[in-house]
């Protein structure tokens, strides 16, 4: 029984120790500004039914500060509450009209799914501008002035293919403040960003900010290697990384998501959307998953309350670590410390929101975005 007991304390050991550092939020930020770069970007932005962010989200890149030219692609895949006229009329109130280029999407092609296709054409109509780097972001991102500056210092000093950041992710209601923190912990668990960072299998990045080189994304087959793809991020990581590219993937305060989550049930879809896909659709992966959550997570509260003083030693050793490690995303997120004790909660959410996802999955409902089922 104390073998078993120990297991939660060797696995958090593991995690602070040899987990390359993942939840250390200092390391995960840019570094300061160099020199500034000159470059030719365009962003892509693909959009579907954004009516009421999408205004801002391309105001924010139009008014971008840095030395070099920017000019925007929306793509409005097939939207039917008027995006794309939205967009327009917010390029014209930025003074950037001329730097604004709007493309009326039909849905994506047999074999693609929705945001990659969108990006695909996207892309093509970028290539007669003959950028030096793409900017791929979300309809609901607002970029602070100086945000593709620092994206262009880190590709450019570094000589990275593919940068990328986690933007921040709304904390306005309490639902936020327990799930939102604890989901960017577990991304970057899983997928470190030093191990990202340097040569090796680990790839990852965060859809909602990526700048790519367009030799790279070429190199790597484009976005057709990918087209099928419903976790689009980490699998133009995956491309770009196994055709010899370079990789950086970070946290950023001038980046923020403008898209709230007022419900348990829409934090639990925009997990479930994907969860089952990451695993393989494995029903032998998901039951691995769902173990070692209630191992690392659950079993040293359960083991505080076992009532047997050798095992609540271990629980509590494990869960201390535990609120130790989640405990800088906390604060980077503005947070009371107190919510560092909830992950063990955060974490049986998640779990289940995984859970569905499998289930969607075999009820042929899978990836549901948007009126969209892609991953069925």
């Amino acid at each position: 029984m104390l073998y078993l007991a120990s297991l939660p304390l060797a696995v958090w050991l593991y995690l602070l120790g040899l987990r390359g550092g993942f939840w250390r939020v200092r390391s995960l930020l840019p570094p300061p500004l160099p020199v500034p770069v000159v470059a030719r970007v365009v962003a892509v932005v693909p959009a579907r039914n954004e009516a009421d962010i999408i205004a801002d989200a391309v105001t924010s890149l139009l008014q971008q500060r840095f030395a070099g030219v920017l000019h925007v692609v929306v793509v409005d895949d097939a939207s039917t509450d008027g995006t794309g006229d939205i967009a327009r009329r917010a390029g014209e109130r930025a003074g950037g009209a001329e730097r604004l280029t709007v493309i009326r999407g039909s849905g994506p092609l047999p074999g693609w799914s929705g945001k990659v296709c969108a990006m695909a054409r996207g892309v093509e109509a970028a290539q007669a501008m003959s950028p030096d780097y793409l900017l791929f972001t979300d309809a609901d991102i607002h970029h602070d002035p100086q945000n593709l500056a620092s994206l262009l210092a880190i590709a450019q000093a570094q000589g990275r293919d593919l940068t990328s950041y986690m933007v921040r992710l709304s904390t306005a209601n309490a639902i936020e403040r327990w799930l939102i923190p604890a989901f960017v912990f577990f991304f970057f668990k899983l997928y470190p960003p030093a191990w990202i960072r340097r040569p090796g299998a680990t790839a990852g990045a965060a859809g909602g900010c990526m700048l790519v080189r367009p030799q790279a994304l070429a190199r790597s087959g484009g976005l057709e290697a990918i087209r099928g793809e419903i976790i689009d991020d980490c699998s133009l990581a995956r491309s770009i990384k196994r055709s010899g590219g370079s990789l950086w993937l970070g946290l950023t305060r001038t980046a923020r998501s403008l898209r709230p989550y007022g419900s348990l049930a829409e934090i639990g879809g925009m997990i479930s959307r994907t969860a089952f896909n990451q695993l393989r659709h494995s029903w032998l992966l998901l039951a691995g998953t769902l173990l070692g959550l209630a191992l690392t997570y659950l079993a040293p509260l359960a083991l505080v309350l076992s009532a047997r003083p050798p095992l609540m030693l271990l629980g509590g050793a494990a869960w201390l670590l535990m609120t130790l490690a989640y405990l800088p995303m906390v604060r980077f997120y503005g947070q009371s410390p107190a919510w560092a004790l909830s992950l063990p909660a955060a974490a049986a959410f998640y779990a289940g929101a995984t859970f569905h996802s499998a289930i969607q999955y075999a009820r042929g409902t899978g990836g549901r975005w948007k009126g969209r089922a892609q991953d069925t």
